[in-house]
């Protein structure tokens, strides 16, 4: 049996739902109160047997730092995908992104240890890549450096360190680094703002970019590295390497909206920033604008899948049908 954590996210529904379509027995944890329904509509956009898929889950309700409640979920389980996360980029959730992130991550790890777990597969993200220095390209042996890194970054960073401290205590793991992960249905958090974003029409768009991935071939790169006999190693996956601007072009054509025509110029970022800041401070709203935000889109990497393409053969899908697919769906729920 195989359990996945993050099960109610955008990647992990897509993992489920793959998995189920393969006979595969699954068990999933969930945070109390989580929306299980988000998981279910996802099943819903690619088959119409998606309520007799999704009874065949065994949800167990766990929280990464509740050890009972895990040891229950790793009960007669052989494989792990780690896909729990806590996402934020507001300096203040520092500590809570360290608790959940890295120790959350910890525990997962002691477990599988612990219960003899075959293998385990933790998602990561392009985040931990270490910055180039003099290039401009970065590849899976870019020595890290946390010299501007965001707080996430930081947070998935030391959960890494988890990972291979359990690979030295002879757990089978491998890691995979996704840049910024297209699909359909979580329109409000993660990647899926950036549909909402596209939706509104704006003028101005931000500088500088990043690397990008359908959900798809996040799913088909973890299930086939967990089944390879590849361990201990890290993969990037990342299909195209867009500016903002290229990849709001794409989804506001899709959207039937205006495409931005304005660049952001770097002063007025900053300006935003200390607004941002301080409405942060008033409101006690997550802060939306950081130093590092603004330091990666003056400094951007292109990110180099060369190794995932030549040690795995994976052939990255283009993000146009994704896009496509995903916008259908958004404009559908959001008239």
């Amino acid at each position: 049996m195989v359990l996945v954590t993050g099960g109610t996210g955008l990647i992990g529904a897509h993992l489920l739902l793959h998995l189920l379509k393969k006979g595969t027995q699954v068990r999933a944890i969930h945070r109390k109160g989580s929306d299980l329904n988000r998981v279910q509509k996802v099943f819903g956009y690619y088959t119409d047997n998606a309520s007799i898929l999704f009874e065949k889950i065994n949800w167990i309700e766990a929280d990464l730092n509740d050890i009972p409640a895990l040891e229950l979920a790793f009960k007669n389980i052989d494989y792990v995908y780690h896909a729990a996360a806590f996402i934020s980029f507001d300096p203040r959730d520092y500590k809570k992104l360290l608790k959940v992130n890295a120790e959350g991550t910890s525990n997962i790890v002691n477990l599988c240890i612990s219960y003899g777990i075959s293998k385990l597969c933790y998602l990561s993200t392009i985040g931990t890549i270490g910055k180039s220095i003099n290039a401009n390209t970065a590849t899976e042996e870019n020595e890290w450096n946390d010299q501007n890194v965001n707080v996430y970054a930081l947070s998935k960073y030391e959960a890494e360190m988890e990972v291979w401290r359990g690979s030295q205590e002879g757990l089978s793991v491998v890691i995979l680094n996704p840049g910024v992960v297209l699909g359909p249905g979580f329109w409000d958090t993660g990647s899926g703002t950036l549909f909402t974003k596209a939706n509104k029409g704006y003028s101005f768009y931000p500088p500088g970019g990043t690397g990008f991935i359908t959900v798809h071939d996040v799913v088909k790169l973890m299930t086939s590295l967990l089944e390879s006999k590849i361990e201990n190693e890290r993969f990037i996956a990342v299909a195209e390497n867009l500016s903002f601007h290229e990849i709001l072009i794409r989804l506001t054509k899709e959207l039937d909206k205006s495409a931005p025509t304005i660049e952001l110029k770097y002063w007025q970022l900053e300006i935003g920033r200390i607004g941002d800041a301080i409405w942060s401070w008033l409101t006690r709203n997550p802060r939306r604008l950081t130093k590092s935000a603004i330091h990666s889109m003056k400094h951007r990497d292109v990110y180099v899948n060369q190794k995932t393409q030549k040690v795995l053969d994976f052939k990255f899908e283009s993000l146009d049908q994704t896009i496509t697919f995903s916008c259908h769906h958004f404009l559908k729920e959001n008239l």
